[in-house]
């Protein structure tokens, strides 16, 4: 019997480890089924899911030069239908059939924008120098820290 990569087989699985099961596909040959390929969810348990004696479809994933046999049980299941979402009515489209977002639409790149007076760039000054003032003190705070704990309570190498 010529074992074809892809093709789908039955078994018999003869034994189960911690990292897969091993099963029969007769005529003398074995292939084993790592965990990863049990099922299409997280396996913790391969008990949870297969038994020694239990007849089961596998696919062949890998047939090695020195014969050992990659199988997965997961791959052989039948797809399960994907369920369809319900079709919406589709509605026009109110900027002309135009695909891009409404602030790309109709930009002039020729000219750079210009500032706006409003009461949200005054807003935002104000945020922004906070910002800067606040950083400003976190930066001064850490460069001395560091400079206090090169002085006092660092590693320094005694003289021999």
């Amino acid at each position: 019997m010529q074992l074809e990569i892809g093709k789908i087989y039955e078994g018999k699985i003869t034994g189960i480890t911690k990292f897969g099961a091993f099963v029969d596909l007769g005529e003398g040959k074995t292939g084993m089924v790592h965990i990863s390929e049990v099922a299409p969810t997280y396996v913790k348990e391969i008990t949870d899911y297969l038994s020694q004696g239990q007849t089961v479809r596998v696919k062949v994933l890998n047939v090695a030069e020195d014969g050992k046999i990659s199988l997965s049980v997961k791959q052989a299941a039948d797809p399960q239908p994907q369920q369809q979402r319900p079709s919406r009515p589709r509605q026009p489209r109110q900027n002309g059939g135009d695909r891009r977002p409404p602030f790309q639409q109709s930009r002039d790149f020729s000219h750079p924008p210009q500032p706006q007076e409003s009461s949200g760039s005054k807003d935002f000054e104000d945020m922004l120098s906070r910002f800067m003032q606040r950083s400003d003190e976190k930066m001064s705070d850490l460069k001395r820290t560091m400079d206090t704990g090169s002085r006092r309570g660092s590693y320094q190498r005694r003289p021999k």
